[in-house]
């Protein structure tokens, strides 16, 4: 026999474990369910900056509309939402390993925050920061 107070902790389990589930991206969202390696970054100021290795760099829109990342030697998870062609980031956890010399791994976590519009043009994926402040290009990844 359960009793009164166990019941109460299992059904709150129940409930939360329902409710922490992610909802669905709309069906609207082209960028579920790709994957994409960065090319380069052309900063606002026009300088262009390409990872020594494109692989390094990657991120994957999942369907539930998550996204997860690589981000050289680290590891992303978090969110996103799209509306025409406004995105947006939700926090991401990442791992905070240190990289070696030469890396964009701390430029990016920290500008993903403030990625706020995407275009896909002739099969590559521009994701564009605030205020002009520079514009990522992402080739699909195979």
């Amino acid at each position: 026999m359960l009793r009164r107070g166990t019941l109460a902790i299992a059904s709150t389990l129940l409930l939360a474990a329902g409710c922490a589930q992610t909802a669905p991206q709309p069906a609207g969202d082209e960028l579920a369910g790709t994957s994409w390696r960065l090319a380069r970054f052309r900063g606002g100021d026009g300088k262009v900056a390409i990872p020594g290795d494109r692989t390094s760099y990657t991120l994957a829109f999942n369907r539930d509309g998550t996204v997860s990342a690589r981000i050289d030697c680290n590891r992303g998870h978090g969110s996103y939402k799209t509306s025409g062609s406004q995105i947006e980031f939700g926090p991401m956890a990442t791992t905070r390993a240190m990289c070696p010399p030469g890396s964009m791994d701390d430029q990016v976590v920290r500008q993903i925050p403030y990625i706020r519009s995407y275009m896909i043009k002739e099969g590559r994926l521009f994701l564009s920061l605030m205020a002009d402040g520079g514009t990522y290009e992402f080739e699909p990844l195979k």
